[in-house]
């Protein structure tokens, strides 16, 4: 039971849940950027929720089912195709001895969640198989390494799992530009003007993206402090470092930091900043956290 990785770029890994409660050693906790999407496409096959699913970045992808299977695709449109036929986001369809799976480039979006019948197969490290390049930690063999051409994905379920039609509101990536954020602990040291700007003006997505964190370019934020004793960073913190343009923390991010923050954006917004791809103009809004704490809530009771 197994898929063949024919083609690969440097941008397709393992994530599953993350590495939870590792913080105080220095490691970070990986797992899916959009984990609504990653969810979703679990949910499709009837996997639990933090089961391993491949995550695939801006595309280049190509895999050839060895056995026969149900898999499921959650997330951007990357022009996924089966034997030439269109395979579309959010929704889960069989597949085939021999036939060959590719994920061409973006067409809506930035990550796809690939899912097999419960989950697919890797050794934990620190309680999480997610793939941290940076820590060396995680994916297939451990190491953190991108997957690559000739791997081979093996699933832990029955090749007949569960299928499930996906809500209607859930099948593309959320199309709103504008990210909720709860605001943080520094935020009294920032000038006025420039919490106007903050949450009064455009953002565009810079080409400086990746897993680790997602540069803005805007108007220059100006705090009384440049910089600050280290301390814990929460996913989706939104840093502010000397040059006023603000960096947005994901999944990859250091443990601790020492740049004055605006707050951090919520567990949805993080998921959606991570469908924008550069150049995406995007807002952002203030939110109550206990406005945030329900709207996650709401969020989370879709899968009970």
């Amino acid at each position: 039971m197994s898929l063949l990785i024919e083609r690969a770029g440097a941008l397709a890994s393992l994530q599953d849940g993350g590495r939870m409660g590792v913080r105080h050693l220095g490691v970070t906790q990986g797992g899916p950027v959009d984990w609504v999407s990653h969810r979703w496409a679990n949910w499709l096959l009837g996997n639990p929720a933090q089961a391993a699913t491949v995550e695939i970045t801006l595309g280049n992808f190509s895999l050839r089912a060895e056995s026969d299977t149900c898999l499921a695709i959650c997330g951007a449109d990357l022009g996924a195709t089966l034997d030439d036929e269109d395979i579309v986001p959010g929704r889960s369809f069989k597949i085939r001895r021999s036939q060959l799976l590719i994920f061409k480039q973006p067409q809506r979006g930035v990550r796809a969640y690939l899912a097999a019948p419960g989950g697919f197969q890797a050794a934990p490290v620190l309680g999480s198989c997610a793939t941290v390049r940076r820590e060396q930690l995680g994916g297939l063999d451990g190491s953190g390494q991108a997957l690559t051409e000739g791997d081979r994905l093996h699933w832990l379920g029955n090749a007949s799992a569960a299928s499930r039609e996906l809500p209607s509101h859930s099948v593309t990536p959320p199309s709103s530009s504008t990210l909720s954020v709860v605001l943080g602990a520094q935020i009294g040291d920032f000038s006025g003007q420039s919490l106007f700007d903050a949450f009064n003006s455009d953002w565009t997505v810079d080409q400086r993206a990746d897993r680790m964190g997602v540069r803005l370019r805007g108007p220059v934020l100006h705090s009384a402090r440049s910089s600050m004793i280290s301390e814990g960073v929460s996913l989706g913190a939104i840093q502010v470092p000397a040059d006023g343009q603000p960096i947005i923390l994901l999944n990859d991010r250091q443990t601790i930091g020492g740049y004055p923050r605006l707050g951090a954006l919520t567990p949805a917004a993080v998921a959606q900043l991570a469908q924008c791809l550069p150049g995406t103009s995007l807002r952002l809004k203030p939110i109550a956290l206990e406005a945030a704490q329900r709207a996650h809530r709401e969020l989370l009771a879709q899968w009970r």
